[in-house]
C-alpha cells in the first residue's frame, strides 16, 4: 500500500503553529487582564481603608491637618482608580482582539484539516480502486492459467 502524503502539510503545521502563538497571546493577554483587576480591587480596598480612617478621624478629634491629608489621599485614591479603570478596558480590549484572533487562526486551522481529511479520502478511494484492479488481474491471469491447463488435457 502507498503512503498518504499531504502536499500542503507544511501549510498545515504552520497554520497550528499560529494557532498555538495566538493561544498564548490570548493567555497572556487574560493575564493581564487579571493583573488589572487585581490592581482596581486593591485601589478600591485602600479607598476603603482611606474613608474609613477619615471617619475615624471625625469622631475621635477634629484635626483639621489630618483630616485634610485624608481628604487628599481620597482624592487621589479616586484619580487612581478612574486611570486603573482605563487600564482594566484597554486590557478588556486586548483579550478581545486575542481572542478574535485566536478564532480566526482557528477557523483556518480546521479548514486545511479539513481539505487534509478530503485529500486522505480522495487517496483512499484510489488505493482501493489500485487494489481492486490489482486482484482483478490476478483473479484474470490464475483464471487464464488454469484454463490453459485444462485445455491441455482434454487436447
Amino acid at each position: 500500500m502507498a503512503r498518504f502524503v499531504y502536499r500542503m502539510q507544511s501549510i498545515l503545521n504552520i497554520k497550528i503553529q499560529m494557532e498555538n502563538q495566538a493561544k498564548m497571546e490570548f493567555g497572556q493577554a487574560q493575564r493581564r487582564l487579571l493583573e488589572e483587576e487585581e490592581r482596581l480591587e486593591g485601589l478600591y480596598n485602600r479607598k476603603e481603608f482611606y474613608l474609613e480612617e477619615g471617619r475615624k478621624l471625625r469622631m475621635d478629634s477634629l484635626k483639621v491637618l489630618s483630616l485634610r491629608d485624608n481628604e487628599y489621599a481620597v482624592a487621589r485614591m479616586e484619580e487612581y482608580i478612574e486611570a486603573q479603570k482605563e487600564a482594566v478596558r484597554n486590557a478588556e480590549l486586548q483579550v478581545e482582539e486575542a481572542r478574535q484572533k485566536l478564532q480566526e487562526v482557528m477557523t483556518e486551522r480546521k479548514a486545511q484539516e479539513r481539505l487534509r481529511e478530503k485529500a486522505f479520502e480522495q487517496f483512499m478511494q484510489e488505493e482501493n480502486a489500485r487494489e481492486g484492479k490489482e486482484v482483478d488481474e490476478l483473479t484474470s491471469y490464475t483464471y487464464g492459467q488454469k484454463r490453459g491447463k485444462s485445455k491441455e488435457r482434454r487436447g
